[in-house]
């Protein structure tokens, strides 16, 4: 039998110093490196972030649907009541600022505010939306032709932003049948007349400064309604054509809304305008005869706006009853 010894081979100095030599061989992330860099760990800062954002998403999904549900409950609370009315007026108040600071100033939107919640308490979104309206197209008229009116001297006041004295004097009869209808006076029988005196003032409001705005605008003559002398454009008590015609027209269109809205019928529509005509009418009258004359210093635009308002808004009353008595009889 064949015998094998074994024999050492040792490797000359010369040949090992070509072999690398590593300090772990046995770590594999040292003998064959990962081609891509690895992802680094998020910071803590980082993921503070994300449990934060996590958490408050949660909560949103959670609490979300039920408040809504709960603002919506009490935005159409039917009959309205006083904490329906207050949010629903603060909320429409946020989403249009910009609107009322451009018509208002901060007092007047603070007044404007309680009429919009006293509205609402009395009768509802519609009647609101029909403020607003009114706020509109009123707003809307004061800034026609502004910079002309400046130099003629015959602008609003502050860029044509009112305030709590104009708001006041504008809506003093609708708040009151606005108070007439909450606390039920003269019972169901009277309930639509107080809605109707309502319209009517806003009608008159409208109607009334949409004239007085377009007729400075436009207005290419305009005349004193008790001599019918021709006079400069914002003299108290002149009245131009252009003008009448526009606050005609406005007097009708807000009481189309009203109409479409279910606050008055067709007829009632119709009396509205009528009443509007004849209350400015006679709100031009007193600005010519009465208004700046000397023991009438009283009688400023915020009181006229008054007298005004309230003359629409009885005569609507009155009329209607005549109307409804012809036809009964």
């Amino acid at each position: 039998m064949a015998t094998f010894q074994s024999t050492s081979i040792s490797l000359s100095p010369k040949l090992s110093h070509f072999i690398p030599k590593f300090q772990n061989p046995i770590s594999k992330s040292l003998i064959f490196p990962s081609i891509s860099n690895p992802k680094p760990e998020p910071s803590l800062k980082f993921k503070n972030k994300m449990s934060i954002r996590t958490q408050t998403q949660a909560m949103g999904t959670d609490l979300d649907p039920s408040l809504m549900q709960q603002a919506i409950q009490l935005v159409q609370s039917s009959p309205p009541t006083w904490q329906s009315a207050i949010f629903s007026n603060l909320v429409i108040f946020l989403l249009g600022s910009p609107l009322l600071v451009s018509g208002l100033s901060l007092p007047g939107i603070g007044a404007a505010f309680l009429l919009g919640a006293l509205t609402w308490r009395a009768f509802g979104p519609s009647g609101f939306l029909l403020v607003a309206t009114y706020f509109v197209i009123g707003t809307a008229a004061t800034k026609v032709k502004m910079a002309q009116k400046e130099a003629q001297g015959v602008a609003e006041k502050r860029k044509g932003r009112r305030g709590p004295g104009s708001v006041i004097g504008s809506s003093a009869a609708g708040c009151f049948c606005a108070f007439l209808s909450i606390y039920g006076i003269g019972g169901e029988a009277f309930a639509r007349l107080w809605e109707l005196g309502f319209v009517a003032s806003f009608c008159t409001k409208l109607s009334d400064t949409v004239s007085s705005e377009i007729g400075k605008a436009y207005g290419k003559t305009t005349y004193l309604v008790t001599t019918f002398k021709i006079v400069p454009r914002g003299t108290e008590g002149a009245v131009s054509v252009e003008g009448t015609l526009a606050g005609l027209l406005a007097s009708m269109l807000l009481a189309s809304i009203g109409c479409l809205m279910g606050e008055i019928n067709g007829l009632e529509a119709i009396i509205c305008v009528v009443a509007s005509q004849i209350a400015n009418l006679g709100e031009s009258i007193i600005g010519a005869a009465l208004q700046e004359k000397e023991g009438f210093q009283w009688l400023n635009n915020d009181v006229v706006n008054i007298i005004n308002i309230s003359m629409g808004s009885i005569l609507a009353v009155l009329i209607q009853q005549i109307v409804l008595q012809s036809w009964h009889a």
